[in-house]
């Protein structure tokens, strides 16, 4: 067995490396269309039921590409939740 030693700075820079070639293909932030899963736990909601409600009174877009396939916009979510924000005192 080979062992490789590193200084701190290399080491840290290898990782950040790694992390940058990764990151891209699993970040999911970027994607406008997001899935009811992924919906629901940005409105912090556990309750399919809810986020039909919502969708039903146009409070949120959807996309329906497919009979059993719906997809939520991630900036009408954003901007359901900034106008339902509270200013702090």
């Amino acid at each position: 067995m080979d062992v490789i030693c590193l200084e701190d700075k290399a080491f840290f820079a290898l990782v950040e490396a790694v992390v940058g070639r990764l990151k891209p293909e699993n970040d999911t932030t970027g994607f406008k269309w997001i899935s009811d899963v992924d919906a629901m736990h940005c409105l912090n909601i556990k309750s399919k039921t809810t986020l039909q409600k919502l969708r039903d009174e146009g409070k949120i877009r959807f996309s329906q590409p497919q009979k059993k396939i719906i997809v939520y916009d991630r900036d009408s979510i954003e901007a359901y939740l900034e106008k339902h924000a509270k200013e702090t005192f």
